[in-house]
């Protein structure tokens, strides 16, 4: 289980204090899929990296009972210097994974041909993305965040990835932020939204997603 318990989060700018949210409460059971919807600046990313641990709140709890996935795609954690292969490499030694098995899924998944013996600092922003979102598939996690990886890729590439995450482990829970609606609809059961550094739930998926294009 995930429990967000009172959580503020304010960063301080030269024009004083910015609030981002503001008494969040959240709690996320075992095989739940979970979407959040926002404007952008609402908060979304913010949220997810308070989740993954990335940042901690100013005020309030985080408690994790389940093994949490980084947010899919996010590639800010590559050490530029070194090649995918060695990234992988550390990725595994972290999380306590045999790497030598992951090589092959990987570089099938990344499609990145040559440049998975390069160095990242040569890579492009999707070539990047591709190989974060091919790591986080082989070190299983009981939730995934997802924030806006649907976007990366080409078409045939975002296939792949909701097969991967939506159909191949629709047993994990999942987190996913956004403002795409139809995204949200598709795969979530409970929807929220974030307005005003809250998160406000609603009896059901249905009046979450009305609320929030009225919103818009």
């Amino acid at each position: 289980m995930i429990q967000l318990s009172g959580v503020h989060k304010w960063y301080d700018t030269r024009h004083g204090r910015h609030h981002v949210l503001n008494g969040v409460d959240l709690c996320v059971r075992p095989g739940e899929k979970v979407g959040i919807l926002g404007r952008n600046g609402a908060g979304k990313s913010t949220l997810i990296r308070l989740l993954s641990g990335v940042e901690k709140p100013n005020v309030g709890s985080v408690e994790r009972s389940m093994n949490i996935s980084w947010p899919l795609a996010l590639s800010g954690g590559f050490q530029g210097s070194l090649s995918g292969l060695d990234n992988l490499k550390f990725i595994c030694r972290v999380y306590g994974a045999d790497y030598r098995d992951k090589i092959g899924p990987v570089e099938d998944f990344a499609e990145l041909g040559k440049f998975f013996r390069e160095p990242i600092k040569n890579y492009s922003s999707g070539m990047r993305s591709r190989l974060a979102f091919a790591i986080s598939l082989v070190i299983e996690f009981d939730c995934y965040l997802i924030d806006e990886i649907l976007s990366v890729g080409d078409a045939r590439f975002r296939d792949r990835c909701r097969e991967e995450i939506f159909v191949k482990r629709k047993e994990r829970a999942i987190i996913l932020v956004s403002h795409n609606v139809a995204t949200v609809k598709q795969n979530c059961k409970r929807v929220l939204n974030i307005q005003n550094g809250r998160l406000i739930e609603y009896e059901d998926k249905e009046t979450a997603l009305r609320s929030y294009m009225e919103s818009c």
